[in-house]
């Protein structure tokens, strides 16, 4: 929601009637910081979706954050113009990327952007001056063709551009190439790059693309690298490539076992991306200690869960994870979380859940529901709450109702 914003006249008349105005550009921070991290969590969503192939859902993703502006608004355009692509939107792809070379002409995307134009033009038929591409692009696009003619004769270039003096660019598409072949050869040279750990930025990227590829030999040499390592880059590399290829089961093992409280914390969150809410319900019963039952919660955020938020919003015992459930429905938004925050709202008798619910609406930009809890509201503290909020979301009805305070 846009919101519109308070006149100054108003502002300044609600500073002077209340001193709780003096943390307004505190709160404005906090959801400046709230909105940054929610980008960040649907662009690793929208990465997620990438990498099943689940192009549809990829390009929707990548569009809202590109909508929603900030530092990964270029890359999201980017792979929104990819995943057109790769539903055959060819001039949606092309627009796209106008709009990427438009927005932010110094992106880092931008060279990538020119050589997926490029790719774009020649799939449909276009033919492109070689004289007009550079050379790393050529080379890009010609790696990316080698797998549909002739994957056997493929597989030797590919492994000598892996292998030699070439951009780092061009190697991670080789890679990526690799992992689209399901020829025994291919699998073994991912495999062997998996567990090189002298070039770890080629060990990473390999171990990524043995997830996308998936089956069960990748699964194997996955965990036997998991095992093996000692470097929680690796390993955190190993569970995305785990939620890439949707195992669930070992990640929800390795949530419940592993030693390492950062590596549980990142099973956990790659399981929430996963969408793995039977898992995480699981794992949140079985679970006692509350920072982890908190990673648990933002887990759910980012798999939808809505359901089991609102049931740990009402039920969960330990107030401190009541209010991070609370705090994830507002995050999510939608009709449903609305109206069982109100509901809450109104049922519950304390001050600090009905703090966290207002807080919630905040976030929301839920004008129409803080002013109808404030008409209701009768206890003069909680209604400075919500009114302080009230002058932050702005909008016509917010506008009506400050102006009735003021006249009073």
């Amino acid at each position: 929601m846009i919101r519109k914003p308070v006149t100054s006249a108003l502002i300044a008349a609600l500073i002077i009637a209340s001193p709780i105005y003096a943390t307004m550009e505190m709160e404005q921070a906090e959801e400046r910081a709230n909105r940054e991290s929610a980008q960040e969590d649907l662009y690793d969503a929208a990465t997620g979706s990438l990498d099943e192939h689940e192009w549809s859902r990829a390009a929707q993703q990548f569009r809202e954050v590109a909508q929603m502006g900030g530092n990964q608004a270029d890359a999201a355009l980017y792979w929104l113009a990819y995943s057109q692509h790769k539903m055959a939107q060819r001039s949606d792809a092309l627009a796209t990327i106008v709009d990427l070379q438009r927005r932010f002409p110094k992106s880092r995307w931008a060279e990538d952007a020119k050589a997926l134009e490029v790719e774009i033009r020649q799939s449909a038929g276009q033919r492109v001056a070689p004289e007009s591409v550079s050379d790393e692009e050529l080379k890009l696009i010609a790696v990316s063709g080698l797998m549909h003619t002739d994957p056997e004769r493929a597989i030797p270039i590919l492994e000598k551009i892996i292998s030699g003096n070439h951009p780092p660019k061009l190697k991670e598409k080789a890679i990526f190439v690799l992992s689209q072949s399901g020829s025994p050869r291919a699998m073994e040279m991912l495999a062997r790059l998996a567990r090189d750990s002298s070039r770890p930025d080629l060990q990473a990227r390999a171990i990524r693309n043995l997830g996308i590829l998936g089956g069960d030999r990748s699964r194997i040499v996955l965990k036997e690298i998991y095992v093996s390592s000692n470097d929680v880059k690796i390993r955190k590399s190993i569970l995305k490539s785990y939620m890439i290829s949707g195992d669930r089961v070992q990640l929800l093992v390795l949530a419940k076992g592993e030693q390492n409280p950062e590596l549980r914390g990142e099973a956990i969150q790659q399981l929430g991306i996963l969408g793995a809410k039977n898992e995480l319900s699981e794992l949140y019963g079985a679970e006692a200690a509350v920072a982890l039952r908190k990673k648990i919660i933002h887990a759910m955020f980012l798999g939808g869960n809505s359901e089991k938020l609102a049931e740990l919003a009402r039920g969960e015992k330990v107030l401190e994870l009541r209010l991070a459930a609370i705090r994830s429905l507002g995050l999510m938004g939608g009709a449903n979380t609305t109206a069982g925050l109100i509901s809450l709202y109104e049922s519950d008798p304390s001050l600090e859940v009905k703090k966290a619910v207002i807080h919630a609406l905040f976030l929301q930009s839920n004008g129409k529901a803080l002013v109808s809890l404030a008409r209701k509201e009768k206890n003069a503290a909680m209604k400075k709450e919500i009114v302080s909020k009230l002058a932050l979301v702005g909008g016509d009805e917010t506008a009506d109702f400050l102006m009735e305070i003021i006249n009073q």
